[in-house]
């Protein structure tokens, strides 16, 4: 039985989501211009580890085992005793140790990570969806059937 998500809970799920799909370049910069950055203790990791990716017939068939991807992950405590768990796809260590410090930063002040953190990222991420559509819309063949008069 699945219980239902708190608004904070769902606001931080949006934004790990969005810290792990994120760029491993565009997360750095936006880390580094961040000024205030806490002292941290690791937790575990950062390290890689293996997990199974399920895929379904269609998109909706059976599920099925499809194959394993590389997965990062980082737990950190920072100064103020947050603790911030971070996973990415990957092998990228660095990445899922900021998107760790992020996480936990974000339960201290969620609106400052969001505005400075979180929401560039959202915007690129808008703004290379848009081009990628634009590229396979331009890809785009319209078949028709025309009615031959002899018939």
């Amino acid at each position: 039985m699945q219980t239902a998500m708190s608004s904070d809970q769902a606001r931080r799920k949006a934004a790990l989501d969005t810290l792990a799909s994120a760029p491993a370049r565009e997360l750095a910069a936006v880390w580094d211009a961040w000024t205030d950055k806490p002292d941290y203790t690791p937790i575990r990791g950062p390290e890689v580890g293996l997990v199974m990716v399920r895929g379904r017939a269609g998109g909706g068939g059976a599920p099925f085992n499809m194959g394993e991807a590389s997965v990062s992950r980082a737990s950190v405590r920072i100064i103020t005793g947050q603790i911030g768990h971070g996973y990415c796809l990957g092998r990228d260590l660095a990445k899922a140790q900021a998107i760790a410090v992020i996480d936990a930063l974000w339960q201290t002040r969620p609106e400052a990570v969001e505005a400075q953190i979180i929401a560039p990222l959202q915007q690129l991420a808008q703004r290379n969806d848009a081009v990628r559509r634009g590229e396979a819309a331009a890809t785009k063949v319209d078949f028709f059937t025309m009615v031959r008069g002899d018939n």
